[in-house]
């Protein structure tokens, strides 16, 4: 046992290393053409925007964040659902920034974020004067009083998270929206199920969670694919499903999407 123990900690130490190396490669590229920020706040470094889309291109994480919140919006109407009637927005897993940028146009809403990278979090707290931002731990704990947002979403945070997080991280969710509230999250479904081995497929055509270096949760390293029986089945179990859309989340590798809310 304790030489199996050893080596699973020697393979995660060595595909860490790569991931960070490959990271940490990235952060030093500079597109040829920098762009513009969209509006009027600064744009994150490079060694940054690498940290929450995977890339450097300072282009895609503009594009990015605009894509993701129009499919949010999206599927919020279509769930008769008014962004601009929201009172508190919460980003949970906000990065640098990516995406609670493009709300203030569009509700008068007090915006909060959260992360556990605490660089990223400082960044925000910089440069994005419109929001709050707070660093979280990787617990399920958040600085936030019961029932205090109308809206929190997560886009693409459970996908880097071990599953033994996952449900307490929802039921922490749960507590900080008011009733009626509504969480939106993004997971790895059916559009990934290429990249999975064959055993693992067994597993996600089981309706069971696969996670890929658990060890490493909160980073990108940490890979996790979700079946739709098991998020509605196992995760969303206390909240009303409004809406389940596969490859729904535009912005966000066409993860799937789902709009949850909390019963009154």
């Amino acid at each position: 046992m304790r030489a199996r123990i050893k080596t699973a900690l020697r393979r995660l130490s060595l595909a860490s290393f790569a991931f960070r190396l490959r990271e940490w490669l990235r952060g030093f590229e500079r597109a040829q053409h920098p762009h513009p920020s969209p509006d009027g706040f600064p744009l994150p470094p490079a060694k940054l925007i690498v940290l929450v889309t995977g890339s450097s291109d300072s282009g895609w994480y503009i594009e990015s964040g605009r894509l993701a919140v129009g499919s949010m919006c999206n599927a919020l109407a279509e769930a008769g659902v008014e962004p601009g009637d929201f009172r508190s927005i919460l980003d949970f897993g906000c990065g640098c920034g990516r995406v609670i940028r493009y709300w203030p146009p569009l509700t008068q809403a007090a915006l909060c974020g959260t992360d556990t990278n605490a660089k990223l979090i400082e960044w925000c707290r910089r440069n994005l004067p419109f929001g709050k931002f707070q660093l979280n731990t990787l617990q399920p704990q958040l600085d936030y009083a019961d029932q205090q947002f109308d809206f929190a979403y997560a886009l693409s945070v459970l996908t880097h998270m071990p599953e033994d997080l996952q449900q307490p991280w929802i039921n922490e969710l749960w507590r900080i929206l008011r009733p009626g509230g509504y969480l939106l999250i993004t997971t790895q479904g059916a559009e990934y199920i290429s990249k999975l081995t064959d055993s693992e497929r067994d597993r996600y055509r089981q309706g069971r969670p696969v996670v890929r270096y658990g060890e490493a949760a909160s980073t990108n390293l940490c890979s996790v694919y979700h079946p739709e029986q098991y998020v509605c089945e196992r995760l969303a179990q206390k909240f009303s499903i409004i809406m389940c859309r596969s490859r729904g989340a535009a912005g966000n590798g066409n993860q799937d999407l789902y709009i949850l809310r909390r019963p009154q």
